[in-house]
């Protein structure tokens, strides 16, 4: 009897051992199941409409590939093309490095005798005054500035697939830019820091100045047919906040998060994390840019915008489906609005849910510039049902025109709309990189 259990035990302990070299024996980087190939459904989003997305899913096993640098990233998207293609991160990549795969900060950037110190005494505008900055200094910025993008900015071509491999595929310091292309999938992976050393200062702007930063984390621009989905992206590393202030105003280094500009069309955006940033994400650059008239149609579904100070999304003229979101402002942070409603956009909002401290009131959560017109319905606020519309026109009564309820269009290509309530359980559970099902 007791050598019978002996065996028995031995053969446990050998099935474990077995378990455990097959777990062991899985190569990094290897994802649970393959969603390199997945396409957008059929009624997920304006991204579906008009033929669909199905990003590189027709690529041959020679345009496959993954990748752990910089240097092989680069590689794979050869240059924007327009071939086919699956792209696999592994592990961490850094755009910050050099052809032979070493970091590069700010100083290595920094040329022609650019310092920052010296670009302050030059600008100053107790001596400078209001007009734009010229000279040594801001010439040895540009090209400082030029230095850096030739390392970060990533042309992402047509017929393309990026995904992260398993739950810690990070892509970090990058600008992944994808530029008139069409058919593009960026999936499961965390977009972490693009930061850019060299700001600018702008006299004029906003009445005080300010700095302007370049480097969207995400930038699509004259991009149609994107799917964006599971993706986590923050200013992780170098927030803002600890930034120091300059001439009055803080010394920004990141732009926007996703940021969805001149005459990109046909993009859907779901279960993704947007976190601990200012400007989160543009949709329409600009009010003169009336060529976006019938494009900008953009679906927003199921994200997450946590510790976001606005632009959750601000739209000007796009036809823009916002349901089923979640907002999240931590206690003591800094906000000022969610839903931007500008010149000619057309945001129609169903039950996302909102959770904030008290310092932020209902109304705060929309804020207009010539903007006319939100649908909304089924907002929470804080645990409760509201009529953001209404309480938005009470509260602006004589300030700003009121918004009507009328946009203008009915969204069809969507799935099931969640109640706000289970929409914010779902999306803290689901939403970010790693948490694909």
């Amino acid at each position: 009897m007791r050598r019978a259990r002996r065996i028995r035990r031995l053969l446990q302990v050998a099935a474990v051992v077995g378990l455990l070299g097959v777990v062991l024996s899985t190569p990094a980087g290897a994802d649970a199941r393959d969603i390199s190939r997945d396409t957008l459904a059929a009624d997920d989003g304006w991204a579906a409409a008009e033929g669909g997305t199905t990003g590189g899913a027709a690529a041959d096993d020679a345009h496959v590939f993954t990748v752990r640098s910089r240097a092989e990233l680069v590689r794979a998207l050869d240059g924007g093309s327009a071939t086919p293609k699956i792209i696999k991160i592994a592990g961490t990549i850094d755009a910050n490095t050099d052809d032979d795969g070493h970091h590069l900060d700010c100083d290595d950037y920094a040329t022609d005798g650019y310092s920052l110190k010296e670009y302050l005494a030059a600008y100053d505008p107790r001596t400078w005054g209001s007009a734009k900055p010229s000279g040594a200094q801001e010439e040895a910025r540009q090209a400082s500035a030029a230095a850096q993008a030739a390392r970060v900015e990533l042309l992402v071509g047509p017929n393309t697939t990026i995904v992260g491999l398993g739950s810690g595929a990070v892509l970090k310091g990058a600008s992944l830019q994808v530029k008139n292309a069409d058919n593009v999938i960026v999936r499961n992976l965390e977009l972490r820091d693009a930061y850019d050393c060299f700001p600018v200062w702008q006299p004029n702007t906003g009445g005080l100045g300010d700095w302007k930063t370049s480097y969207d984390t995400l930038w699509l621009s004259g991009a149609t047919h994107v799917w964006v989905d599971h993706i986590t992206a923050s200013d992780k590393g170098h927030p803002d906040a600890d930034e120091p202030t300059y001439f009055g105003r803080n010394y920004l280094r990141h732009d926007g998060l996703l940021d969805i500009t001149t005459g990109s069309d046909l993009v859907t955006v779901s279960w993704s994390r947007f976190a601990d940033h200012d400007k989160a994400m543009l949709i329409g650059n600009s009010d003169a840019a009336t060529g976006d008239r019938g494009r900008l149609r953009v679906t927003l579904h199921h994200n997450e915008f946590e510790g976001v100070v606005q632009r959750a999304p601000r739209v000007r003229f796009g036809q823009v489906h916002v349901y089923d979101n979640r907002y999240v402002v931590p206690a003591g942070s800094e906000y000022r609005y969610s839903f931007g409603v500008s010149t000619e956009s057309a945001v129609y909002a169903e039950n996302n849910a909102f959770t904030t401290p008290s310092h932020v009131e209902v109304a705060d959560l929309v804020k207009s510039w010539n903007g006319t017109a939100l649908h909304q319905t089924g907002t929470l606020f804080n645990g409760f049902p509201v009529d953001l519309l209404a309480i938005y026109n009470a509260y602006n009564s004589g300030s700003e025109r009121d918004l009507t309820a009328d946009v203008g269009w009915t969204p069809t290509l969507h799935g099931t709309i969640d109640s706000a309530r289970q929409a914010d359980r779902d999306v803290q559970r689901g939403a970010g990189a790693g948490r694909v099902r």
